[in-house]
């Protein structure tokens, strides 16, 4: 599974973590500000993202990004004939399908929705996207940690084109976007944003994975916070 997901991909996976998005954020901001160009990114926030992962198109999905056919089976064997019932003060429900949802505290459930997000993000064009920062050759437009999503561009119209496409391509897999927490920050000028009714908020700067990040790039105030610890 681990050959399928890209670099820009750190969530669960073997000898990565939250300390090498970290690294990459701040050396892309710092060659931003070495070359004096504007950078944009936006950090996308899920509505339950795990929780409303569709047991029907997870298959399809895997299916479609090569994981044999004997192992899909597997899975749905262990997700077939879940059930559940809700109780409400002193009464219950009567027992339901559960059809959305990876299982909770299973060591399968990250990987299988990191295949679900990237699949997503394939959809949306990323990979092959002119949209993002040029550095040493390579076109850099995301990056992630399971469902912790950040995009970035170099203008707020390649920016907001990113987050139409990735937003469409969630919704035709049954996840969302929760716009009320997530964050646009820019270097340059940005307009106000609004998608379906609601405003985007723009910050001046935003904890990245437990790191302090400004739109100015300036990493001062982290460095003292470290030799503090």
């Amino acid at each position: 599974m681990n050959c399928e997901l890209p670099d820009v991909q750190a969530g669960f996976r073997k000898g990565r973590g939250t300390r090498d998005q970290i690294a990459n954020i701040h050396w892309i901001m710092e060659k931003a500000r070495e070359f004096q160009k504007n950078i944009y990114f936006c950090f996308i926030d899920y509505a339950k993202a795990f929780d409303c992962v569709d047991h029907n198109k997870l298959w399809k999905i895997l299916k479609e990004m090569g994981i044999p056919d004997h192992l899909t089976c597997l899975l749905r064997n262990l997700y077939a004939g879940q059930e559940a019932t809700v109780r409400t003060g002193h009464e219950t429900t009567d027992w339901f399908q559960i059809e959305k949802g990876v299982c909770q505290g299973c060591i399968l459930s990250p990987c299988l929705f990191n295949l679900y997000a990237e699949y997503i993000m394939r959809n949306a064009g990323l990979e092959e996207a002119q949209a993002g920062i040029k550095i040493a050759g390579r076109n850099i437009n995301n990056l992630r940690y399971a469902d912790d999503t950040t995009l970035m561009a170099k203008s707020e119209e390649e920016l907001k084109s990113l987050l139409l496409n990735v937003k469409e391509e969630n919704e035709k897999v049954g996840l969302k976007l929760n716009i009320q927490k997530t964050k646009i920050m820019a270097s340059g000028p940005i307009t106000s944003w609004e998608i379906d009714g609601e405003t985007v908020e723009t910050v001046a700067d935003f904890i990245f994975w437990g790191s302090k990040i400004t739109a100015d790039g300036d990493c001062s105030h982290e460095l003292k916070r470290c030799l503090l610890l």
